[in-house]
């Protein structure tokens, strides 16, 4: 696996692969079956797999939360070696924000709402870091969770936005063997945390109102920023303890 750390190699990397389809995979690290089924995607569709890691911290909202963000970079890639792919790139913050994050991309409607509402600064700084790595890395393809919804419309949107060459794919949400959505951050929960946290997706799934799942979840424990009903699906995002979980199912 080549390892890719500053512009200088990602250019290099270009002008390497010209005529190639590549596939990417943009990351913050911490990487579980999720990711891999990502990458495994990937790796089917093009000729070249690409997997970036970077922990952003202009999407955090929380510095406390960027703080307690599990890093396993060791472990990650040695993941990465095992599912063969080609090319991680390693950028440090310096690579990414050269100008100290004083331009940045900045998106009017979808993120107003929702994720917006509730983590203000969170959508603009991960629209901004996808554009650098997608500009880093020049994909044909590039592959996202829909256990992240709206982050996955807003990316669409911007390549149809900002004329990119690039088709960014959607893949369905993977679960644990009791309905919780993979998430880095799930490795927080205490055992006792994450027994109950599979209520969150079983009350999403129910033939009920949104009104009534939110009764239910504040009934059961939990912190509610939001339920709601759009783009064809049920979101919501909620709290326990000081662990923030979101999730999304068709409606």
């Amino acid at each position: 696996m080549n390892i890719l750390s500053n512009t200088s190699e990602c250019w290099a990397f270009q002008q390497s692969t010209i005529g190639k389809k590549i596939g990417f995979v943009p990351t913050m690290g911490n990487l579980h079956a999720g990711h891999a089924s990502l990458i495994e995607r990937s790796k089917q569709e093009n000729d070249i797999a690409v997997v970036s890691i970077y922990v952003n911290p202009t999407q955090f909202n929380q510095q406390s939360d960027f703080q307690h963000y599990p890093r396993t970079l060791e472990q990650d890639k040695a993941l990465l070696e095992s599912l063969k792919v080609d090319y991680l790139l390693l950028p440090d913050e310096q690579t990414m924000y050269p100008d100290n994050y004083q331009v940045q991309l900045l998106e009017t409607e979808i993120s107003r709402e929702l994720e917006g509402e509730y983590r203000p600064g969170h959508l603009g700084g991960m629209l901004t870091v996808v554009l650098k790595l997608l500009n880093l890395v020049r994909p044909t393809h590039a592959y996202f969770g829909e256990k992240d919804y709206q982050q996955l419309l807003l990316v669409k949107k911007m390549v149809q936005a900002l004329l990119l060459p690039i088709q960014i794919i959607g893949c369905e949400t993977l679960r644990a063997e009791d309905g919780l959505a993979l998430s880095s951050r799930n490795s927080r929960l205490t055992d006792a945390q994450r027994k109950q946290a599979t209520i969150f997706p079983e009350l999403l799934r129910q033939n009920i109102s949104v009104k009534l799942i939110t009764e239910n979840l504040i009934r059961q424990g939990f912190k509610v920023d939001y339920i709601s009903e759009k783009w064809g699906r049920r979101l919501g995002a909620v709290w326990l303890g000081e662990i923030r979980l979101i999730d999304n199912v068709p409606v």
